[in-house]
């Protein structure tokens, strides 16, 4: 077996598959396709402050072709996007910090750095045009977060399809749902689609909040995790010298 393949190995065997299904008996917020910012009180205070975040993510957009595909920083995701039409800035990933990214917008990275269970956090930018086609995520000790920043009109123009409900963004709303219902994304607009996109530890009770935060550990410490950490600093570094030649 080749050593990328263990964490997927681990998930996919019926033990893992027997504590998925007990989920939904310790989740603290239920077991729904969608979630609603009162069982996320954090997200209202993002909504509150979306512009000073908005504010950042346009001087990020300046550069938004210099900027990672997302099957830059993690290859598996080819699977789902091998073009140029998704575009990301990350924050922080499974226990790893992006500094020169987060000090780039400070104001962001204050607003979420001290979010309960924050695993993962990046801007997702679509690409006029773009399609996700569908897929679904392998572990529902997630809850996935979208906050709305940028979002062309008409807003039917883009949309998530999660299991069998269509949901629309709007500028400085929450949408929340579980990623492991199979879910696809379009931007069928000229103009970019871009979100605040957090992965969040799902609330549970004790024994599954244990296993939930060891599941984690495990994937931090992955070949997969230190694959995109290694894509994420060669990029940076690429990123860095062309901000440097620019300045001369």
């Amino acid at each position: 077996m080749q050593k990328k393949d263990w964490v997927k190995t681990i998930v996919n065997t019926p033990a893992i598959k027997k504590i998925e299904s007990l989920v939904p008996k310790y989740s603290r917020v239920g077991d729904s396709v969608f979630f609603t910012t009162d069982q996320f009180p954090w997200a209202k205070n993002l909504e509150a402050n979306w512009h000073l975040i908005r504010q950042e993510l346009d001087q990020v957009l300046e550069r938004v072709g210099e900027l990672p595909n997302f099957q830059d920083i993690m290859p598996r995701q080819q699977r789902i996007s091998q073009d140029d039409g998704w575009k990301t800035y990350y924050f922080c990933a499974f226990d790893f910090v992006a500094k020169k990214n987060c000090d780039r917008c400070p104001q962001t990275w204050n607003l979420i750095k001290d979010i309960p269970g924050l695993k993962v956090a990046f801007f997702s930018i679509l690409s006029p045009g773009k399609q996700i086609p569908e897929h679904r995520g392998k572990h529902k000790g997630i809850i996935r977060y979208h906050l709305g920043l940028r979002v062309p009109e008409p807003k039917t123009s883009c949309g998530i399809r999660v299991d069998n409900q269509i949901a629309h963004w709007e500028e400085g709303k929450s949408l929340i749902f579980d990623d492991t219902f199979p879910h696809s994304a379009w931007n069928n607009s000229n103009d970019y689609r871009v979100v605040l996109f957090l992965d969040i530890a799902r609330p549970m009770d004790f024994p599954l909040s244990l296993v939930n935060w060891a599941a984690f550990q495990i994937l931090s410490f992955s070949s997969l995790a230190q694959e995109a950490k290694a894509n994420y600093r060669n990029w940076e570094k690429r990123f860095e010298a062309q901000n440097s030649d620019s300045s001369q």
